[in-house]
């Protein structure tokens, strides 16, 4: 299975969220590779706390690949990761490896070679991995527009495709969201011109809300009556805004609480930062392990 994740802004999580959602898809048992596709700013490597692909890797990367055929390399977070908690899964766990960028790589635009390069890397990930996470880079771009190419193609049909638009749990950012999928030159308007049927390339997207405040957690209601009442009048106008844009609960995958340990580390958050350190809250997590788990939940992906 490739899931795809994108974003119309920066900023919205969507790559320590997606790695994130990776560990714990490893955690409940399956192999699962991350494509570090942000070709813009490869740092997936930060994320799972490994120095020598911090900002990509100096070379056999996913950029020398695409231009050259240069096999990538594979980087087992179990063995590469600086991180106690991530060398020690456990044994129940599958595979988790990551596919850097290469370092200062830059966007590119797409030429006759990579779409067949793209296949046989996918196809051959398909193979080794129940799940890879490819992580685009955001807004309409050359990767993005790569992916549909490729997935479009005939020689794919057959590799179940889907879709996660992350955004910030914002006005801006679900207007930005919606146009992303749903507006001029989004993904399914590429997706038809790359040969996508678009009642199926629509089916196979959905939406995951970060940085959402939890309105009913302790530090919040006992903020001023005033400023609690204004909170919730502004969610209950974002649940509407998104409602309208095509982001309700039908397309709603999951939603990733506000966490500090997101915000200021941007890091894969462990059981043991929840349970030992207690830097993390027991709600992110959770939302990791479902989101994780309703990848493959056919129900959940059901035509809208």
């Amino acid at each position: 299975m490739l899931i795809f994740a994108t974003s119309d802004k920066g900023g919205t999580g969507r790559s320590v969220t997606g790695c994130n959602i990776a560990y714990r898809r490893a955690l409940q048992g399956e192999d699962v590779a991350y494509l570090d596709f942000d070709f813009g700013s490869p740092t997936a490597g930060a994320i799972f706390d490994i120095p020598d692909a911090e900002r990509g890797v100096s070379d056999r990367g996913l950029h020398s690949y695409l231009r050259s055929g240069l096999e990538p390399v594979e980087l087992d977070i179990a063995t590469e990761s600086n991180r106690e908690s991530l060398r020690d899964m456990p044994p129940s766990s599958g595979r988790l490896v990551l596919v850097p960028g290469d370092r200062g790589g830059g966007e590119f635009g797409r030429s006759q070679e990579l779409v067949p390069r793209c296949i046989s890397l996918f196809n051959r990930l398909e193979q080794e991995y129940a799940v890879s996470v490819i992580d685009l880079s955001a807004g309409r771009s050359y990767a993005a527009d790569l992916a549909l190419a490729v997935t479009g193609d005939e020689r794919m049909r057959q590799v179940t495709s889907r879709w996660l638009v992350f955004h910030r749990w914002t006005r801006q950012h679900i207007i930005a969201a919606n146009g992303l999928v749903f507006g001029e030159n989004g993904i399914l308007e590429a997706g038809k011109l790359h040969g996508h049927d678009p009642q199926r390339l629509r089916d196979s997207i959905r939406f995951v809300r970060t940085a959402v405040v939890n309105l009913e957690a302790p530090q919040f209601t006992m903020g001023r009556p005033a400023q609690e009442a204004w909170s919730r009048v502004c969610n209950n106008d974002l649940k509407e805004l998104a409602a309208r844009n095509g982001l309700g609960l039908s397309t709603l995958l999951g939603e990733v609480p506000l966490d500090p340990v997101l915000q200021w580390r941007e890091q894969i958050i462990s059981d043991a930062d929840v349970v030992v350190s207690k830097i993390a809250n027991p709600a992110t997590v959770e939302a990791f392990d479902a989101i994780a788990a309703r990848l493959s939940e056919d129900s959940t992906w059901e035509g809208l």
